[in-house]
């Protein structure tokens, strides 16, 4: 899918080739060809799963089925609007997370969003200041919104699937997931969005309920809650494995063209 005119002098007055910030120091820069850009990406509705039944004895990586257990802990969930659920947030105590975190990272945006940003669990930079997606990869995220003539205080809202801080960014453990995705679940049911976007492994686990890993999921339109769903790389990872910006590039405008398609 083509860039448009505005997209096209914004990559050229920056060299043409390098929209997304710069590399972190000791980092080479990232240079794409103009062919990247212009690729374009094939929309396939990925048919729906049907739910297999539950093993007799789970496999290792298998996901949780978490609105079964938070549901009985935290009920009430489903019927909340915005300030109710907000709150709910603030005051949840069902895991142990609460006990060292400094803020609740609820969301930021634009409540009557077409687009639905999803990442993983605050950070440290998050948790501090109570917003998601702060620091350089809040920087390498805005980029990317940018480049799309987006902006996360409006057309677009970014939530987290966890809202505290596993202790020194750990990864998300099975029940803290199943707490928190009640709380995800109702944003998307109050935001109606057009367009989910999942970054990083457990953002995009919990909404399509698997354990594939990101790779075999690119390039495809899956669903959640009956809305279109493309998935992609946390920007963090991205900070980290430049080559993998241009994929990042990709998926957005895969979604982007999902969007338009629905509108």
């Amino acid at each position: 899918m083509s860039l448009d005119a505005r997209q096209r002098a914004m990559l050229a007055e920056m060299g043409v080739r390098l929209f997304w910030p710069e590399a972190p120091v000791g980092e080479p820069p990232e240079v794409f060809e103009e062919a990247v850009f212009d690729a374009p990406a094939a929309v396939v509705e990925a048919p729906v799963r049907p739910r297999a039944p539950a093993p007799s004895s789970p496999a290792p990586q298998a996901m949780p089925r978490p609105v079964a257990v938070a549901r009985d802990r935290l009920p009430g969930i489903e019927h909340m609007e915005w300030d109710a659920l907000q709150q709910a947030v603030a005051a949840c105590r069902a895991c142990k997370l609460c006990e060292g975190r400094t803020n609740t990272v609820f969301g930021v945006g634009d409540v009557q969003a077409d687009w639905l940003l999803v990442g993983e669990a605050p950070g440290e930079n998050e948790d501090r200041q109570g917003e998601p997606f702060v620091g350089q990869a809040g920087k390498l995220l805005d980029n990317m919104l940018g480049s799309l003539g987006l902006s996360r205080r409006e057309q677009v809202y970014i939530a987290n699937v966890l809202k505290c801080r596993p202790p020194g960014n750990r990864n998300p453990e099975p029940e803290e997931i199943a707490q928190c995705e009640p709380f995800l679940r109702r944003q998307v049911a109050l935001l109606q969005p057009k367009i989910i976007v999942a970054m990083g492994r457990f953002a995009v686990q919990t909404l399509l309920q698997t354990t594939e890993p990101i790779g075999r999921l690119r390039g495809r339109v899956h669903r959640y809650q009956d809305v279109p769903v493309v998935v992609t790389y946390h920007p963090a990872y991205l900070l980290r494995n430049l080559p993998d910006k241009a994929k990042a590039w990709s998926d957005l405008v895969l979604a982007q063209a999902v969007l338009r398609g629905a509108s």
